[in-house]
């Protein structure tokens, strides 16, 4: 929690109570479904939340707007940013049924009403949302091709709406096709060796309508 608190130290008593659930949390549910991985468990605030919450340094939500997370896996992004954004709605997706097991048992126990759950591929979502996060869940090309349906026509943030995707590595390759993508280095926002490497790419996307 220390971690947190150095970067995010304006938490109120009920996020931090619920920042601190989370530890307990996942290693119960390790112990049955295994979504965190064993070497990770140990440092779950830093490769895991405090690395969600950097999208919230790029662009933090505001009051009703609507932010998907595709391919959450365990619940992230989307569980430490709807945390630290209450007032925001989050829509959780993944298609595989044993993580979202796992993110109701969590969204359950910390009581968080922002969050809507699904056991879907995204592909079959037909709602729309002011940013799309997401954690290393595919090439950025084919990414863009699942989600671009998704996004609202209308701006309110300071950026436009988009994609904010939690990267590593280099990305010159990946990132060719999208010259308009914005990479924003997480050693901006954090001092620690592990986000040396890691980054928030910025993608803002048209609206388009659906067929």
């Amino acid at each position: 929690m220390e971690i947190l608190l150095k970067y995010f130290p304006y938490l109120s008593d009920i996020q931090e109570q619920q920042f601190k659930q989370l530890k307990v949390l996942y290693k119960d549910w390790n112990l049955k479904i295994n979504v965190v991985s064993r070497k990770d468990i140990d440092e779950l605030y830093l490769r895991h939340v405090l690395h969600s919450l950097g999208i919230a340094k790029v662009q933090p939500f505001l009051p009703k707007s609507r932010v998907i997370d595709v391919g959450t896996g365990g619940g992230f992004p989307g569980i430490p940013l709807a945390i630290l954004h209450p007032e925001t709605y989050f829509h959780l997706v993944d298609s595989i049924g044993k993580k979202i097991k796992v993110i109701e048992g969590v969204t359950q126990v910390l009581g968080l009403q922002n969050v809507k759950i699904t056991n879907a591929r995204v592909e079959t979502i037909s709602d729309q949302y002011d940013f799309i996060v997401c954690r290393a869940v595919a090439q950025m090309e084919t990414f863009v091709r699942w989600v671009n349906l998704l996004v609202k026509k209308k701006s309110y943030h300071k950026l436009n709406n988009g994609i904010l995707y939690l990267k590593g590595g280099n990305l010159t390759e990946e990132l060719k096709p999208f010259p308009n993508a914005i990479i924003y280095p997480l050693q901006k926002y954090f001092n620690e060796p592990f986000f040396d490497t890691k980054s928030v790419v910025y993608l803002p996307l048209k609206y388009k309508r659906a067929n």
